[in-house]
């Protein structure tokens, strides 16, 4: 039986080429050229539309060492980014279109994947992976809708700036909850007036993204996704009386109420990453980072997500599917890409591998490949099925997600490496489990995965 792979983009075309590489037959359904959505315009599959970079190459950064990974699990991806590479310093950048005609060339060049260009508008009957993206069309948005229930289905990215939890200068900032009620789950920084009119000053006159004209029209319906700066500009105490209320909080240093106190709250159960509460934005990613710095205690803070506003389908995945990309609910579906949270196109990518990986391993009744926490794909994978998450984001590969060294290691460069050997040495491991448990065809020595054997 074939299996149905829905959107031909990086996630889908890396889902595609897992399964056919192990000699499942696909079925891939992409709509253009029939159907673009408002961001597409090239015929190609895996269409880069925002950016010509696939971010940094060294395994010591986050999305380094999610690449490596990626390339030692059979990518596609990583394999034609690296055929159409151009130079970058050190980021993996590609010429878009030549990208795109190579990973169209090579799927299409399959013998087990057949290509159907056409819009899918209701889940297919059968094995299926679902990855039509952050702009999913509507009508099949709605098919979708359908199968979860509405309330498990975003149709717009309103979120809150991430900073690592390392980088908050504890000596400004101060655990408690309001009134001492419950456990002290906030982290607080504090405010004096001084402090907060320059902060809202510089709030006010922050310079925004400018939304395309499907995003202004979608963020009318949203009327509760109001950005921190334009509730900041509707008066000087507007934000002090909303998402900086310092009611019920003082200062352990000077035991007073603060004039106005910027909460944290955590973003992961392991307490290594802290979102801004309330502070959906549309700044612009440096203007994010120059004002929100001006807060006590996020001075040097390490932004691993900036804030954002944007059309973006996603699933409430922590509810819905498990670390291996499952529908819980239905072991026939899985998702991959942008809409099971992951935010990224390399992140995209790798969800995708995963997917397409495991949906194999689920039609030859074999064991499923859950990759280990400390593995940057395992920790991506865990982040979107975490059922203790209430308030689920999308989120981007960053080594905050990843368990801290044991050994503790000032330099941050030397730490991140140390963290990414740990990784690749984790990962090298699981591999071979995976390869004695289930003899698979496609991973049968490490130091050759994504090369020879493709």
């Amino acid at each position: 039986m074939a299996v149905s792979v829905i959107g031909a983009g990086l996630a889908g075309c890396e889902a595609a080429w897992q399964l056919a590489c192990r000699g499942i037959p696909v079925t891939l359904y992409e709509m253009k050229p029939v159907k673009y959505s408002p961001a597409h315009h090239y015929e190609g599959f895996a269409e880069l539309v925002c950016s010509n970079s696939l971010k940094a190459n060294r395994t010591g950064s986050a999305a380094g060492l999610l690449k490596e990974e990626m390339y030692r699990l059979g990518s596609i991806v990583v394999r034609c980014a690296r055929e159409t590479a151009v130079p970058a310093g050190g980021a993996l950048a590609v010429d878009r279109y030549l990208f795109s005609d190579r990973m169209t060339q090579m799927i299409k060049g399959h013998p087990l994947i057949a290509v159907h260009c056409e819009e899918v508008t209701a889940i297919p009957q059968g094995p299926v992976i679902v990855a039509t993206g952050p702009l999913t069309s509507d009508r099949f948005s709605k098919a979708i809708g359908a199968l979860l229930g509405e309330a498990y289905l975003s149709f717009y990215d309103a979120a809150s700036p991430i900073v690592s939890f390392d980088s908050i200068d504890m000596e400004k900032a101060f655990f408690a909850a309001r009134y001492g009620r419950g456990e002290d789950d906030y982290i607080n920084c504090p405010m004096n007036r001084e402090e907060y009119e320059a902060f809202h000053e510089a709030l006010v006159a922050g310079e925004s993204v400018e939304l395309k004209e499907f995003e202004r029209d979608r963020l009318k319906v949203y009327e509760g996704c109001m950005p921190v700066e334009v509730l900041a500009r509707r008066g000087s105490d507007s934000i002090r009386y909303g998402p900086l209320k310092p009611v019920g909080l003082r200062d352990p240093r000077t035991g007073r109420r603060p004039w106005a106190v910027v909460q944290l709250r955590a973003e992961n159960t392991q307490k290594t990453l802290y979102n801004l509460v309330g502070f959906q934005t549309n700044l612009r990613f440096p203007e994010q980072k120059r004002i929100f710095s001006m807060i006590p205690g996020l001075e040097n803070a390490a932004f691993v997500r900036y804030g954002v506003m944007h059309r973006n389908t996603f699933l409430n995945s922590p509810k819905l599917l498990d670390a291996t990309y499952c529908l819980k609910q239905d072991r026939r579906i899985y998702f991959a890409g942008q809409m099971t949270g992951v935010e990224g196109y390399v992140e995209s990518a790798a969800s995708g591998i995963l997917a397409g990986i495991n949906m194999a391993m689920t039609l030859q009744d074999k064991p499923a490949l859950i990759l280990p926490r400390d593995t940057m794909m395992g920790a991506l994978a865990a982040y979107i099925s975490d059922p203790s998450v209430t308030d689920f984001q999308p989120m981007g590969s960053n080594m905050g997600l990843l368990p801290p060294n044991p050994e503790r290691i000032k330099d941050k460069a030397l730490r991140y490496q140390a963290v990414a050997d740990r990784a690749l040495d984790s990962l090298g491991c699981c591999i071979k489990d995976f390869c004695a448990q289930t003899n698979d065809p496609f991973l049968t020595d490490e130091t050759e995965m994504g090369g020879e054997n493709q």
